[in-house]
């Protein structure tokens, strides 16, 4: 079937010419990107990964339902590709399922869609890609990846609404050196107006951001039937010691949560802080929310060498949240400190800060927790 290229991807730097493994989900990204890297004249072979749902729950995961599969399938068949599923279950429980509720068990919020792409999506589907003798992996997320004579560099998407760059801050230059991201040099209308000019059955496909084993529940009812020992009572503090009332388990509350607490006092109260160590929920005022420091963990740094003195950044705590300016101090021990030019709402223990100049992502790092302000 012969398809027009979109112009703008001409420019695209790419691998050395071979086989190349799409990661498929059903929806109109992948799709998209299949179509794309076919009419670039690329071999390429679909994947789907079979994702590991609740027990009796099959049908509710995001991305990996029969209905899923029937219409990967369809746009292989469209494209003329073989497809295949890969049964990944086992090992995304182990992966990222467990890392989900171990984070709330500590106390703090993790961010598990970040250890799914490096450990399944370029990990296990790329060990598969390799078996089969690909060349290259590529996923339908909005990001670029510029090939410079240091090494690839990790780029944000021209959709600055759609830019997926921060959940792919924690792959490794090796891997991002592998790795097509096409959508990158295209905004979502326009992929959907490829899609849909193709004739691909997913052009008006809904999409999510949430996480897919929750399927269509709120994560704190699985938190109940899964790490129930997270839901322990205890005090909700105000910023003096002063016990307000009684929480039902920190897992259950998000910095910067105003509504549900079950008490009423004059002004607003939001949570500012959680102390798993006396399992207590500490509110404060709406300026209560707002840091200025951090210090992040587990440092990883997509530059050839790991900086080591201070630097000028925009470093965005959350992936809805634009880049602040900041002042970055690597620190040892993989860790680094960051000082923001003004203070920033709620950065969340679990959460990555990941660091950018300009359009470039050069690092991220897992958030610590901070003491209470004040």
């Amino acid at each position: 079937m012969p398809i027009p290229l979109p112009e703008i991807l001409r420019q695209m730097p790419v691998p050395p010419p071979g086989p190349v493994v799409v990661a498929m989900s059903g929806g109109v990204d992948s799709s998209v990107t299949a179509a794309l890297l076919k009419a670039w004249g690329y071999e390429i072979q679909g994947v789907m990964l079979k994702l590991w749902t609740e027990p009796g729950r099959e049908h509710q995961n995001r991305c990996c339902t029969l209905g899923a599969q029937i219409l990967a399938r369809q746009v292989a068949k469209k494209l003329a590709i073989p497809f295949t599923v890969l049964d990944v279950r086992e090992a995304f429980y182990r992966s990222v399922v467990q890392y989900f509720l171990e984070g709330h068990r500590q106390g703090i919020t993790p961010n598990p869609c970040l250890v799914c792409n490096r450990e399944i999506r370029w990990g296990l589907l790329w060990a598969y890609a390799q078996r089969q003798g690909a060349r290259a992996l590529a996923t339908g997320h909005y990001a670029r990846i510029l090939r410079t004579p240091e090494g690839p560099a990790l780029l944000r998407g021209i959709d600055p609404v759609k830019d997926q760059s921060y959940v792919l801050s924690r792959l490794s230059q090796d891997q991002l050196n592998h790795t097509l991201l096409p959508l990158g040099f295209l905004t979502k209308a326009e992929v959907r107006q490829w899609a849909k000019r193709w004739g691909l059955p997913v052009a008006r496909q809904h999409e999510s951001q949430d996480l897919c084993f929750l399927g269509q529940e709120d994560y704190r009812a699985f938190l109940r039937r899964h790490a129930p020992e997270t839901l322990r009572p205890g005090p909700i503090l105000n910023l003096r010691g002063e016990v307000l009332g009684t929480h039902q388990g920190l897992a259950l509350y998000t910095l910067g949560q105003r509504r549900g607490l079950g008490i009423a006092r004059g002004a607003p109260l939001y949570v500012v802080h959680k102390d798993p160590e006396h399992q207590a929920l500490i509110v404060g005022s709406q300026r209560d929310r707002y840091r200025q420091h951090l210090v992040a963990r587990e440092a990883h740094w997509l530059t050839p060498l790991p900086p080591r003195a201070p630097f000028w950044a925009e470093v965005q705590i959350r992936y809805t949240a634009p880049a602040q300016p900041a002042l970055v101090v690597p620190g040892t021990k993989a860790t680094f400190a960051v000082h923001f030019q003004k203070p920033v709402a709620d950065p969340t223990p679990g959460q990555v800060a990941v660091v950018y100049q300009g359009e470039r992502c050069i690092g991220s790092g897992i958030i610590e927790a901070a003491p209470p302000p004040g």
